[in-house]
């Protein structure tokens, strides 16, 4: 296999595909600063991407890891999600070195997210990979005069095989929040499966997750990003999502590390960083 860092065209946008020396692969659109394709050494491919996905700029792309800036969801006055994963990031640097193969993207504010949202800000996302182990890392700097708050997540499709045969490890004991029904509680199971609709928070994940199926699984770490969210449409949210196949939801389950309930004040001249770590288990 060869070992590149290149330019490509991922179904009409301006990509980065990596493949580092031991084999593991990765494409990185620079529409979002999205990743849609990690592959590690020897495996299969591990990230989720509809098949109805539109790729369109100013469109948001439905899989893989869309990054999640300055509001999630509706909590504020911008679109779902904030402007991020709309817009067109910049490709800083792509490399390859002895073990490993990066990509590191960059988007700063614009009059159009000034007039939606009157802060200067720059966000870098760093993508790396090395055999079984993918790392991506979010940073904000405000670097404008006044300061801001802000929400952030990495909003990572998993792939699976069938998502009523997984199981989520590591949320025992944790503070919930179910955006289904408005209701918190603690989450009693050790294993949490999905068998319908599902759209928590949970609090506090400073531990690692496992995410588990029949003969394979994911090692799920977060750093400095307090919150997980865990999510699947299930049948009926799926069939109203015209970027999704309607059979979609059996093929993924996003966890995403998050900074929701406790946004990030960052005052001028600030930085901010936060990580999400995954090594597949074949």
């Amino acid at each position: 296999m060869t070992t590149t860092s290149q330019r490509i065209d991922y179904n009409g946008l301006p990509a980065v595909h990596l493949c580092s020396p031991d084999g593991a692969e990765a494409i990185v659109l620079e529409h979002g600063g999205h990743l849609v394709s990690w592959k590690p050494a020897n495996g299969a491919e591990r990230i989720y991407m509809s098949p109805n996905a539109v790729f369109k700029e100013g469109t948001p792309v439905r899989g893989g890891v869309p990054v999640i800036f300055p509001q999630f969801g509706l909590r504020g006055p911008l679109q779902g999600h904030g402007f991020a994963r709309r817009m067109n990031w910049q490709l800083v640097d792509a490399r390859v070195g002895e073990d490993y193969a990066l990509a590191h993207l960059r988007l700063s504010d614009t009059p159009e997210t000034r007039e939606h949202w009157p802060h200067e800000f720059a966000l870098e996302i760093a993508v790396n990979i090395s055999g079984a182990r993918l790392d991506i890392e979010l940073e904000v700097s405000n670097t404008g005069s006044s300061t801001f708050d802000f929400m952030a997540a990495l909003h990572t499709y998993l792939a699976v095989k069938e998502v009523e045969e997984c199981g989520v490890e590591g949320l025992s004991g944790l503070a919930c929040e179910d955006m289904l029904t408005g209701k918190q509680f603690r989450e009693t199971k050790s294993s949490f499966t999905i068998d319908q609709e599902v759209d928590r928070v949970y609090h506090d994940t400073t531990k690692p997750l496992m995410l588990n199926e029949p003969h394979r699984g994911v090692v799920i770490q977060s750093e400095n990003m307090p919150d997980t969210v865990i999510w699947n449409p299930w049948e009926v949210r799926c069939a109203e999502l015209a970027d999704m196949p309607k059979d979609g939801f059996r093929r993924m389950l996003c966890v995403e590390a998050a900074v929701i309930r406790d946004p990030v004040k960052l005052e001028p001249g600030g930085e901010w960083w936060g990580r999400q770590t995954f090594v597949a288990m074949e």
